[in-house]
Order: C-alpha cells, then sequence, then structure tokens
C-alpha cells in the first residue's frame, strides 16, 4: 500500500521573496535558492520595493518603520491593471487579499509596501525544494505552484516512523523561514485535502493510519476534494459543506449533478481511483541513503561514506542478482544544497570498491560548507546480472573484456561517455555512412568490417582538399600536398570507385551525377604515411574533377 506525503506551503510568492530579499535578516539559507540568485547577508538583488504602477521605490516610508514592520503584497499586471498577486499576514489581517486592485488596496493601507511579483522565481524555488525533499524519498512530485508530493512508501523507517519524518521536514522548513503543513495518508487526495484543511490538533502535520482515509476526510470541507471552481462553488448553497455529506449521497446523483470530475476526485481521495503523480525523476527502488549524527567535510571521511553507500546498494543489487551501469552518489549539505557526483560502467557490475575508485576522484567537486548530513546513492540501468564464480587459475581465465572494462571506465568517467566509443560498420558503402558509433564493450555487430575494403582507422568528418599531381589523368597521384605540405607518393592502390547511393531518401538527382563520383586511392609517401584520398568527378565533363584526403591509416 503506498503512503503519500502532501507539503502545502502557504503564501509561497511572500516566501520566496522574503528569502531572495533577506534584508540582512536571514542568515541562513536553504533549499528554496534558484539558481542565479544572490546570496544572502544583506544584498539586495536590485529589485527594490517597486510602486504599484511599477516605477520602482517604495510606496511608502512607514513613518520611521522598517519594511518588514509594515504590511507587504506582490504585484502583478493584468489587461493594464495593477493588482494584487499575494499578501503577507500584517496586510491580511487589514483585509486586503490577492486579486484586490493596487489603488483601492492603496487607499485602504496608505503605508502598504509592495514589490513585483516574480512567478517564474517562485517556480524554480519550488523546484529546488523538489530536489532537496529527495532526501525524504526518491519520488518527489511537484503539486501546482505552493506544494509537493512525496511516496514515502518503505522510507518512513529512516526516520523512525511517519510521524519523526514529517516533524523533521517541517522542522528543516521552519527554520529556514518557511511555513508550511504536512500529511500523509494512503492516496494523493487524502493528503492534499488533510495538509490544507486538516485541523490537525494545533499541529501542521496529520497522518491518517492506513486504510483510514474516509474516517481521516470526511469532516473536512468539500474544498478539500480538489473540485472544479463551479461546483466547490454550488455544493456550499445545497447545504453540502463536508466531504461526510457527499459520501451519504447516492454517486449517480452525484455525478449528474456536479460532474464525473467531482466523483472521480472523491475515488481518488478514498483510493478507489488511481491517480498518476509525475515525479521530478524517475521512481525507482534503487535508491538508498546514509545519515550521520555529526555533519562530515573532510574530504577522507567524504570518500569513505561514498564508498559505503556504494556498498549498501551494490549489496541490494548483489542480493537480487542484478546490476547497474549508473550510479548517483549525493552529498546532502546541511543548509539544504546537494552536490551529485556521478560515475557510469562500460558494462553492468555491482563492485563497490571498483565505483569507489571512480567517485573518489570527482569529490573534490564536492563543496561541504558546514558539513554534509545525508549522502544519497541511486543505481541506474539496472539489469539482471548473473553471478560469475572465478576460476581457480584467477588471471588466465580472465576475459579480454574483463579486462578491459575498468580501464573503459576510467576513460569514460575522465573524458566523458561521448568522448569514449567504438566504432561499428553499417550498412552503406558511403564512407561516411558506413560505421556508427557504440559504446566500447557493446555485442559486436552482426556483420562485421569487409576485408577487400579496408578502411582508414581514422576517417575524418569531411573531407579535406588537397592539390594532386598524376602522371595521366585517370592515374593514382605521384605526388600531393596537404595541409602546405608536399607528399611524394610511393605506393597506391586503387582506385575503388564510389557513387552515390541515389536510392536513400534525400538523396537528389544532381547528387548522383559524374560530378559525384569518388575514386579512392591507398596511397603511401616517402615517409611510410598512409592515406586515403579520393578524386571526385570524372574527366570530360563540364566540371574538372578535384582531389581530397578523407583520411589516415594506422
Amino acid at each position: 500500500m503506498a503512503r503519500i506525503l502532501s507539503v502545502w506551503c502557504p503564501n509561497w510568492p511572500i516566501t520566496t521573496w522574503r528569502r531572495r530579499n533577506p534584508g540582512g535578516k536571514l542568515a541562513d539559507t536553504g533549499p528554496l535558492r534558484a539558481c542565479g540568485a544572490p546570496p544572502p547577508g544583506g544584498e539586495e538583488d536590485g529589485r527594490s520595493p517597486s510602486s504599484p504602477s511599477g516605477g520602482g521605490g517604495c510606496v511608502a516610508s512607514g513613518g520611521g518603520k522598517s519594511d518588514r514592520d509594515l504590511p507587504f503584497a506582490l504585484l502583478i499586471s493584468e489587461h493594464g491593471t495593477r493588482r494584487l498577486a499575494a499578501v503577507d499576514e500584517k496586510a491580511r489581517a487589514l483585509a486586503l487579499s490577492p486579486g484586490q486592485k493596487a489603488a483601492d488596496a492603496l487607499a485602504l493601507v496608505p503605508d502598504l509596501v509592495t514589490a513585483d511579483h516574480d512567478p517564474a522565481a517562485d517556480r524554480a524555488a519550488l523546484e529546488a525544494l523538489s530536489d532537496w525533499c529527495v532526501r525524504f524519498s526518491p519520488a518527489v512530485a511537484i503539486d501546482g505552484h505552493d506544494g509537493l508530493f512525496l511516496d514515502i512508501t518503505g522510507t518512513d523507517h529512516l526516520w523512525g516512523g511517519e510521524a519523526a519524518m514529517l516533524g523533521d521536514l517541517l522542522a528543516r522548513l521552519a527554520r529556514w523561514g518557511v511555513p508550511a503543513r504536512a500529511a500523509i495518508a494512503d492516496t494523493a487526495g487524502a493528503a492534499w485535502g488533510l495538509a490544507r484543511f486538516g485541523t490537525h490538533g494545533g499541529d501542521d502535520l496529520a497522518i491518517a493510519p492506513p486504510g483510514q482515509q474516509r474516517a481521516a476526510i470526511q469532516d473536512l470541507p468539500v474544498a478539500a476534494l480538489r473540485l472544479e471552481d463551479a461546483a466547490e462553488a454550488q455544493l456550499p448553497r445545497l447545504g453540502l459543506h463536508r466531504v461526510g455529506q457527499l459520501l451519504a449521497l447516492p454517486r449517480a446523483q452525484l455525478a449528474k449533478r456536479f460532474g464525473l470530475s467531482t466523483t472521480l476526485r472523491l475515488d481518488q481521495a478514498l483510493g478507489q481511483a488511481a491517480e498518476a503523480l509525475t515525479f521530478r525523476r524517475p521512481a525507482t527502488p534503487w535508491f538508498d541513503r546514509l545519515a550521520f549524527f555529526e555533519p562530515i567535510s573532510a574530504p577522507e571521511d567524504l570518500a569513505r561514506v561514498a564508498g559505503d553507500a556504494l556498498a549498501l546498494i551494490c549489496a541490494r543489487l548483489e542480493a537480487e542478482g542484478r546490476g547497474a551501469k549508473r550510479f548517483e552518489v549525493v552529498f546532502h549539505r546541511l543548509d539544504g544544497k546537494a552536490y551529485p557526483v556521478r560515475a557510469g560502467l562500460a558494462r553492468i557490475g555491482r563492485d563497490a570498491k571498483r565505483l569507489t575508485r571512480l567517485i573518489v576522484p570527482k569529490l573534490d567537486k564536492v563543496d561541504p560548507g558546514f558539513g554534509v548530513e545525508v549522502v544519497t546513492v541511486h543505481a541506474g540501468a539496472v539489469e539482471p546480472l548473473a553471478a560469475a564464480q572465478d576460476r581457480l587459475d584467477a588471471e588466465s581465465g580472465t576475459s579480454l573484456d574483463e579486462t578491459l572494462a575498468p580501464l573503459i571506465d576510467r576513460l569514460v568517467n575522465r573524458l566523458g561517455e561521448n568522448r569514449v566509443w567504438r566504432a561499428d560498420p553499417y550498412q552503406s558503402h558511403v564512407p561516411e555512412r558506413s560505421q556508427v558509433r557504440v559504446a566500447p564493450l557493446d555485442p559486436p555487430a552482426a556483420t562485421g568490417w569487409d576485408p577487400a575494403r579496408p578502411r582508414p582507422v581514422r576517417l575524418f568528418k569531411r573531407p579535406e582538399a588537397i592539390t594532386a599531381l598524376a602522371k595521366v589523368p585517370d592515374d593514382p597521384p605521384i605526388q600531393f600536398t596537404w595541409r602546405g605540405r608536399s607528399h611524394r607518393v610511393r605506393r597506391a592502390e586503387g582506385p575503388e570507385r564510389i557513387g552515390q547511393e541515389w536510392w536513400r531518401a534525400g538523396v537528389g538527382e544532381t547528387d548522383t551525377g559524374p560530378g559525384r563520383i569518388r575514386d579512392y586511392y591507398r596511397v603511401e609517401d616517402d615517409a611510410g604515411g598512409r592515406f586515403w584520398i579520393f578524386r571526385q568527378g570524372l574527366f570530360g565533363t563540364e566540371d574538372a574533377p578535384k582531389w581530397w584526403i578523407h583520411g589516415l591509416f594506422g
């Protein structure tokens, strides 16, 4: 049975604006800082509170009070009208509300301080909060503009239970100046309603026991069901204020009167209809974590815990007869920032020591700050991997792939995955199309290279023009100049005539004429260099043939 945690951050635009403009009062940093946001500590980002008309500057001085002591609102422009997008607690207490015209609000509260609303920054902060919540669960989904869903199935025991996990999450958010409410239930719908409308006995968290979501939500207002606006407005007019009242009504009449979406939301909250959540990361069971009583920051400690985390996930993989190709170790700092370090394997594996040797050289990119308190590890591209018994004669029984794989892994992790590859043949006689790039240790292609038509070890992406001299027009060159250096040809083989593949899509009629025919020669110069050059075009046509170099033999 799934367990869903819903987090709601009320008044999110005000919260994020205050965090982006700390004014020197919020010294701590949390997970909400978006990329490019200024550091805390009093430095403003240049966006000072502006007037309702957007002209910049504070609306009112406040008679000697600081801006933080005055009511505050964020403004947006709608069809040429400035309106309140969000208000803080002081403004709300003075009867101001979102959607109100800025001019009316200023008439009611002359000392109202305003600033421009930045929805993009709010979204970026919510995504940053979502990434930070990976420490609690690998499956985190963004819920609207101010909430998150966490699939915590099977992860709450790491905190000592669901209540401890909720308490830890809300305590951290509160420490960073983020007011939030949270709830846990079997369904996203029930958790959403409890987080926003549950009384919680004075707390900001609520937990519906497994299978008890009906009893947990029946006293909530109908708005807790995430109904459409029309249904949410109509139901109270008919005296239907609580979810329990809807549960007692005939479903057919309820659907006919308020639409199928109403019954669907009801079923989703009760767990009788599925609801798909879109997680920022693909949900995966191959996740583990290590938490520390004291934050760590020493390089040797980071290397040690990286090895321990990899040993955890590799032990799970081995127990289930699986291996993986991608591993990610994430270091979570005290201030909420996370530093992922990734390693890939050429072949699926689960050797923790080997993976640690790939991860450790990259740890210099991890800035521990005031300390790392949690390390998470993910495994990707998980596939079955049969256990193999070591041969008694050890090294003599090791295959070429097994000895080559560690070297390939080091090269891939140091140079990049796209820079280490193997060229496999492809069914085409045009040189540019006759090979494809594959992973170094992928299974060999069904068809091998044609020994009757050798190809250079290094084939240029684009042929380079050369000047060549031949005794007679159709003979191979006796001398050519490439990149300003003259080469005298000692031996030559060819030609191998290649034309365009007219049957392929995209090859036009003009691409298959005599001017596109190539005569390739394998030549060797006096210094022993071996080149693959070709003459494009035929003699006797309007355009004179041209010489090109296309590759180098070993």
